[in-house]
């Protein structure tokens, strides 16, 4: 949903608005929209908050990292994301839009910040060769081995800001991509960059009635302190464990029943799988249960998670059932369409896991920090 607003403006800035927006190839409706979002977010990057600590959030999607990390005291500094469907949702909800391309972002650019947080995509890593013995200062070093993934970004980043920790989120397949080669290049450029790292594949199902395992990365920086650094995923899940009811509407609208006819197709589909030996297919959703993992293809026909209906064909879970299945609050503003919702809320994080993670960072990093004052 849109306003209309009505402005008067000189005929010579009018003029200098045709031009730009004519040699951008852009529209003055995007022009304007996005000068009032830059005064916006410098109004707010203006404003003194009081904070525990700072963090950054790139690759931020709809900012699901970003209410973790604030519930743990922490004030967000910079967000990146590419997705102009997923800024329009961060700024509804946080009042702020994401920069763009991170492969043109200069690191030294971007605030001092505690914490770097990223949700990067796998991409495939290129290996030119480099002996393990070069340094990082070296061009032969990680970025040789990481340039043109945007994994590389994350790495440039912390070399140039060398925040006090990171916390990486990725699927649960990025430990047996290229037969674990990629997962050896992130760990062995993690560890040139001089932090100790730690990782653990976590299950979400703890926190909300969904089976999404991810694996998260966590690194402390060593120049600052040092070796001896000691970190456990001593993780608290949610207690009684969520089932799929307790995130179901009422009163769902109509418009979310399958058709008939895509019925009968995932019906006949999952049979011919099924006497092939395979075992994909459609699941529908126990409602004293968990269900299936929901992914970024939802929007499609929503099979992997289906909800059953007496005396009618199975429905799809509204946007709002998807933001609670990942453990969004209610208060989170959806302000795009059902198809773009259903890829943003399958693209993001399970927000309570990720709490509870970055309630360990950041209790390691002040019992850190006091060690270090004491020494």
């Amino acid at each position: 949903m849109s306003k209309q607003v009505h402005l008067r403006i000189d005929d010579s800035v009018y003029e200098a608005l045709t031009d730009y927006t004519e040699s951008a190839g852009i529209s003055v409706q995007e022009s304007v929209s996005f000068a009032i979002i830059q005064m916006l977010d410098k109004q707010r990057r203006e404003m003194k908050v009081k904070s525990d600590f700072t963090f950054i959030d790139l690759f931020a999607g709809i900012g699901g990292m970003r209410l973790a990390f604030e519930k743990n005291g922490g004030h967000c500094v910079y967000s990146n994301e590419w997705n102009k469907y997923c800024q329009q949702t961060y700024f509804a909800n946080f009042g702020e839009q994401p920069d763009g391309d991170i492969t043109k972002v200069n690191a030294a650019d971007i605030p001092d910040h505690d914490i770097l947080v990223a949700g990067f995509p796998c991409q495939p890593f290129s290996i030119a060769g480099v002996s393990k013995k070069n340094s990082l200062g070296r061009a032969t070093g990680f970025e040789d081995k990481t340039q043109g993934t945007l994994f590389f970004d994350v790495c440039r980043i912390i070399k140039e800001k060398r925040p006090k920790a990171f916390m990486l989120e990725n699927v649960k397949n990025l430990c047996s991509h290229d037969r674990g080669h990629t997962f050896k290049v992130i760990l062995e450029s993690l560890d040139e960059l001089d932090y100790d790292v730690f990782y653990s594949v976590l299950d979400g199902q703890n926190y909300v009635p969904q089976h999404r395992e991810r694996i998260i990365i966590v690194g402390f920086d060593r120049k600052r302190y040092g070796h001896d650094i000691d970190f456990k995923f001593a993780l608290t899940p949610v207690s009684p464990k969520p089932v799929i009811k307790d995130i179901l509407d009422s009163s769902v609208d109509t418009k979310y029943t399958l058709s008939d006819k895509l019925w009968v197709y995932l019906q006949n589909y999952a049979a011919k799988h099924k006497a092939a030996g395979n075992g994909f297919g459609y699941g529908i959703a126990p409602v004293d249960g968990v269900s299936r993992t929901l992914s970024a293809r939802y929007y499609k026909d929503g099979s992997e998670v289906l909800i059953q209906q007496k005396g009618k064909n199975p429905r799809k879970l509204t946007p709002r059932e998807c933001a609670r299945l990942q453990g969004f609050p209610d208060s989170f503003k959806i302000p795009v369409s059902d198809t773009q919702a259903y890829k943003q809320f399958g693209n993001s994080v399970v927000v309570p896991l990720i709490t509870d993670v970055a309630g360990l960072i950041v209790k390691k990093l002040k019992k850190l920090d006091s060690s270090n004052k004491t020494n």
